[in-house]
Formats: C-alpha cells, structure tokens, sequence
C-alpha cells in the first residue's frame, strides 16, 4: 500500500453559464468509500479522501448532469462494489466500467452486466503500476468481445505512440482517457497527439474530452487545453465522450471546480449539434444503446 493521498475536490461547486442540454451526460467520474463500508485495496497506489455517491450526485445536481458513467479507479482495485452500488440506486441513469483481472469467471461478467457494467478499464499510466499484464489484457479482451462491451485505456502521452500497434489490433471499441494525457506545452503538433488523431481514425475508436487539469500546463482554467479538445471533436465527432473526471483523484496542481469544467467544455465547440452529440447522443449509444 501507497501512503500518497489525494487532495479532496472543491467542495463549492459553482453554477455553469453554460446550460447543460436534457440528458446530458458525464462519461468519466468516480465514487470513492466511504472507506468503512468500501475498503479501498490493500496493494492501491494512492489513498483518496472519500468521495460517496451521495455527494457525486450533489454535483450532478448544481452542474446539470442527468446522467453518468462510473469509471472504477485503481484505489478499488478489481472490487467494484462501491460502482455496482451506485449505479443500483440510481434508476438507470448510471452505467460502469470495471477492473477486472485474469480471474473473473463467466458468472461474474454475467453479473456485472445485470448490474450495469458496459466495459473494462486498464491503467498503463507509470504512477499507477504502469503497463499492465498484456498477457491478461488480451485474455480480458476476449472475454468481453461476446457482451458487446469496450475497453477504456488510461495512458500516459509517450504510450499512446509505445502502444499504438497493439491499441489498432484491438477487435472491441476502445476509449481513450483524458485527450491521451498530451500536455498542451508540446503544442497540437507533438507526436503522441498526432498518433491520437490517428488513432481516431478507425472506427472502433472513442476519446474523452476530460481531463483538462490533466493536459493543461498552465493551471486553471485550463484554457490551454481546449485546442486539444477541439481538434478531438472535429476528427471524430460521433466519438466523443466528456466528463468531469470527478472528484480529481492524483491531481498535483490546481483543483478544477466542476462547474467551471462545465463552462470550459463550452469553449471545445461552438455548434449546438455537436455540443448535444457529445454530451447525450454519443454516451447513449455507447452505454445505453
């Protein structure tokens, strides 16, 4: 067990300018704890303040998001009870995506589609164990193909290059994290993002316009990172996710105010088509189509 903490997230969420549309959609948050009813794993690479469904969906509320996609963070590890929870109370505006390991038995996949789940998660990122078992990646994969599920690849920028022929054998949809992890100093010409763009060329692939605290190399706003956005949306406009990335975990600079990420996600597109694609229609499909 790591003894690195989390700073916990804003708690003064802030009404957007920007009105979220009927139905929208944040495609990447997280639930955490609370610890004495969730543990967190024994083996985590970091320990985050506890960051319940109950005040996720506080969030929800002042931000105007109606819908939302639980993405289990390494903390949990492949327990992902806390996730099957939250999506179990939340009427169906939930769906998940889990970690799974080279154990998990027919029965359990079975059981967490019931419960919601509609994909699989790997982190490659270095400071969360760094590139995974490839040999249970691949194995992962081929379970999930027969449930129609994607898998979402959490990578550092350097990886997306690292990885690229493996990420184009892929026969499920894959979602890449946080714009690659690109850092916005490095300008829309450095090579991991033009292999992103790349990459978004065939059509099993899925990026998430999050994660701009993540991309930024300036602090907040974070406006540095929306070229970076705009460029993702106008290349493959109809696979584009957003989300806020709530509550932030491992975040070393400033901590983004979700409602401010809201007003932020604004400035990526202009055109109200596009904005409602990638905020209802593109996550309808993928986790409710």
């Amino acid at each position: 067990m790591s003894d690195k903490s989390c700073k916990p997230p804003d708690p003064a969420t802030r009404i957007p300018a920007f009105r979220l549309p009927p139905g929208a959609c944040d495609a990447h948050c997280h639930v955490f704890g609370p610890a004495d009813r969730y543990p967190y794993a024994p083996d985590r690479a970091y320990t985050p303040p506890d960051a319940p469904v109950a005040e996720l969906r506080r969030v929800h509320r002042t931000i105007g998001v109606e819908r939302a996609v639980i993405v289990q963070a390494s903390c949990h590890g492949t327990d992902n009870t806390a996730m099957l929870d939250a999506i179990a109370e939340s009427g169906g505006a939930y769906r998940g995506v889990a970690i799974l390991d080279g154990s998990v038995t027919d029965a359990e996949l079975a059981r967490l589609h019931a419960g919601g789940i509609r994909g699989v998660r790997f982190n490659f990122v270095r400071h969360l164990g760094g590139t995974p078992d490839l040999a249970v990646f691949d194995a992962v994969l081929g379970r999930i193909e027969r449930l129609g599920w994607h898998v979402v690849l959490h990578l550092d920028a350097e990886d997306i290059i690292a990885h690229a022929p493996r990420i184009e054998r892929l026969r499920v949809p894959f979602v890449i994290d946080h714009m690659g992890r690109v850092k916005a100093k490095g300008g829309l010409d450095q090579a991991p993002f033009r292999q992103l763009l790349r990459l978004m060329e065939n059509p099993l692939a899925w990026v998430k316009v999050c994660g701009a605290e993540r991309v930024s190399s300036i602090g907040a706003p974070f406006r540095d990172a929306v070229p970076f956005a705009a460029a993702l949306i106008e290349t493959a406009p109809d696979r584009v996710l957003w989300g806020t990335d709530w509550p932030h975990p491992n975040i070393s600079g400033d901590m983004p105010n979700d409602g401010e990420l809201v007003d932020l996600f604004a400035l990526f597109t202009a055109d109200a088509g596009l904005r409602r694609q990638v905020l209802v229609e593109n996550p309808t499909r993928l986790y409710w189509g």
